[in-house]
């Protein structure tokens, strides 16, 4: 029953937090676990990042397919400061998502705190919530600075 009772305060929290991606998850989980589909569980939680990321970067690629980015667009890219910013961001952003995999990876009772940071974004800074690796990634980063000042 406390499981429930977590999973019902998510839900509340991401509709009083203006996160209905937050909502939207918990209702779905807790729908399974009323239907008693728990047997999904294990699954979703072993590849929904993978299928997660797998319909993120086809939305992040349907600008090149449907045209909508042409060559001027990428040459462009590479010949203007803004550009090349741009791209030095995207690959490290990619970077540190990395090291925020292999952190959950290790330690994943850390997305609790990953989840409750967010909220607090959401809510009192008014962030957006884009997910829990480049959380996870600013965390390994973090802990990264930790080490190198504790040791």
């Amino acid at each position: 029953m406390k499981a429930d009772l977590i999973i019902v305060i998510l839900i509340v929290i991401g509709l009083f937090g203006r996160s209905p991606i937050i909502a939207t998850a918990a209702s779905f989980l807790l729908i399974l676990k009323l239907l008693h589909l728990e047997r999904f569980f294990d699954g979703i939680e072993r590849r929904g990042l993978e299928l997660g990321l797998l319909f993120l970067t086809i939305a992040v690629l349907v600008p090149f397919v449907s045209g909508k980015i042409t060559w001027q667009q990428i040459v462009d890219v590479f010949t203007s400061p803004a550009g090349i910013l741009a791209c030095i961001g995207g690959a490290l952003a990619t970077y540190m998502n990395g090291k925020g995999l292999d952190l959950l990876r290790v330690d994943p009772q850390l997305v609790v705190g990953l989840v409750i940071g967010s909220i607090f974004g959401i809510i009192f800074l008014r962030g957006i919530p884009v997910g829990p690796l480049m959380a996870a990634g600013i965390t390994a980063f973090f802990m990264g600075i930790l080490k190198i000042w504790w040791h």
